[in-house]
């Protein structure tokens, strides 16, 4: 087989695996024409209440530190590294891989779990099950099964992994739009976005060493057991500490829906959901255009190590951490969206400066680093919070499900156009003098694709803020003001600190 055809045979099983993004994760706040009960969480009135929030919130940040340690021991690297030790073929691999996206087709029934069952309960029990099942590959090497036993195990294992995943994270991202108060929200997921990207670093650096360490050449070996035994064991903790978070929906508030289409359909009647669903879709599809080939542009293109990998996006997570607060405090400040659309517009020059970097240049990756991470961090918490402002708490889980299959179908098709794109061109050839890469070409396109984007998030209505409609009016809103700025209500003044880093 030639190197042109298997470069064109990895493009495309790269385009065809590409199926995760950090999709958006909508919540709740009020809209026109909402039942009058309370829509959106505040601060409680009483000193009992404010203390079991504040409990809450804390056990919240916990929750999260140790849900981290759960994914480098049972998340995708740890399912491939299952995968290979196993023996399973491409096609096998490519199926698990592919599963997160698949598995964004039971959105809809996951909102209508949520809504009949209730968001904490659902939370709860759909974690704990699927923390519980790295039991099996605990056992797995022991078990009295064939090889292709032990593959089949790993597959339905995986394939429930991301089932219950997508519908754990509907009722959870539901029970926090009715947890955190409208106040704090920017401030307080910006420190726990912070401290969680902390806990990731950590836990990944020391599962690359167990594995590399305690995996045999062949084999399992003990290495994957013992990541599957801690991530189950990190994972009854978050459950014990999911359980510490108490539920402040009133009692009688939520309606049980029938399972009737016209209640799914509820986000695309809405105006203000629909223009966000209109930017998630466009702006993941020109993500996805070119996010599955950076990894592999550096590995066949500018030939760097595996480590030197490592480096790059380590230094990428370092600054989202350092980054998260700030972008919390400005999105209280300011209001989801005016940051949604600074970060798109300065996003979508960011794949421009992978035009420049040649296998004896790599110095534009320094800049590719602070960018990507000051940026990225303040656009997924922008993203987060953004949804939450503009779905009501009746049929919230349907918001849900409606922006996670747009961004995550628009996302897969986009990376295969592009890989399809990719292989159709030669893999260099020469412009103005300059050789070029065909990856480098989606790259361009991305960054075009992004802006065109960008400018669908000037169409956003943020209810009970300023939403900016042009960047005249970004650039009037981000423009330091000489009067003392309002004064936010928080949880500060409830006679001792929030301190949710503790």
């Amino acid at each position: 087989m030639s190197l042109a055809v298997l470069h064109r045979q990895v493009l495309r099983s790269l385009a065809a695996l590409a199926s995760v993004v950090p999709f958006a994760r909508p919540g709740s706040a009020p809209l026109a024409g909402a039942p009058s009960t309370s829509t959106t969480a505040h601060v409680p009135s009483s000193l009992k209440g404010r203390r079991r929030l504040r409990r809450s919130l804390r056990a919240s940040v916990a929750e999260g530190i140790m849900a981290e340690v759960v994914t480098a021991g049972a998340g995708s690297t740890a399912l491939t590294a299952w995968a290979l030790a196993l023996g399973l073929g491409p096609f096998q691999v490519g199926m698990m891989t592919a599963l997160p996206f698949f598995a964004q087709f039971v959105q809809f029934p996951a909102a209508w779990l949520t809504s009949t069952f209730g968001h904490r309960r659902m939370a709860l029990s759909v974690v704990l099950f699927s923390r519980l099942m790295m039991l099996a590959l605990c056992a797995l090497p022991w078990l009295p099964l064939s090889l292709v036993g032990q593959q089949r195990l790993l597959l339905a294992v995986a394939g429930l992994w991301a089932v219950l995943g997508v519908i754990g994270n509907n009722a959870w991202v539901a029970w926090m739009g009715e947890l955190v108060p409208e106040s704090i929200r920017g401030r307080f997921f910006g420190r726990r976005t912070a401290l969680c990207t902390l806990s990731n670093l950590i836990a990944s650096l020391v599962a690359g060493v167990v594995m590399d360490r305690l995996r045999p050449a062949t084999g399992v070996g003990p290495a994957l057991p013992l990541l599957a035994a801690v991530s189950c064991a990190a994972g009854i903790v978050c459950t014990v500490l999911m359980a510490r978070q108490h539920d402040p929906a009133p009692p009688g508030t939520r309606e049980k829906p029938k399972l009737d289409l016209r209640v799914a359909l509820v986000p695309l009647r809405d105006e203000r959901a629909r223009r966000v669903l209109v930017y998630q879709t466009f702006w993941n599809a020109a993500v996805g255009l070119s996010a599955p080939f950076y990894s592999f542009f550096s590995l066949q293109n500018l030939k760097m190590s595996f480590l030197l990998m490592s480096v790059h996006l380590a230094a990428v997570a370092a600054v989202r951490m350092l980054a998260a607060p700030m972008w919390g405090k400005l999105i209280d400040r300011l209001g989801a969206q005016p940051v949604v659309v600074m970060c798109s517009l300065s996003l979508g020059l960011l794949p421009l400066v992978w035009l420049f970097p040649t296998a004896t240049f790599l110095w534009p990756l320094i800049l590719d680093a602070l960018m990507a991470g000051v940026l990225w961090g303040g656009h997924n918490l922008a993203i987060f919070a953004l949804p939450l402002a503009v779905a009501p708490r009746q049929g919230r889980p349907f918001y849900l499900a409606a922006f996670s299959t747009a961004a995550g179908l628009a996302y897969a098709l986009a990376s295969s156009v592009g890989g399809a794109l990719a292989s159709a061109l030669p893999a260099e050839f020469t412009l103005g003098g300059h050789v070029w890469a065909n990856l480098q070409v989606l790259f361009a396109l991305s960054a075009v694709a992004r802006l065109a984007a960008a400018l669908l998030a000037l169409r956003i209505i943020e209810p009970g803020v300023r939403s900016v409609d042009s960047l005249g009016a970004l650039v009037a809103l981000v423009r330091p003001s000489r009067s003392k700025a309002p004064v936010v209500e928080s949880l500060a003044p409830l006679g001792e600190p929030m301190r949710v880093e503790s």
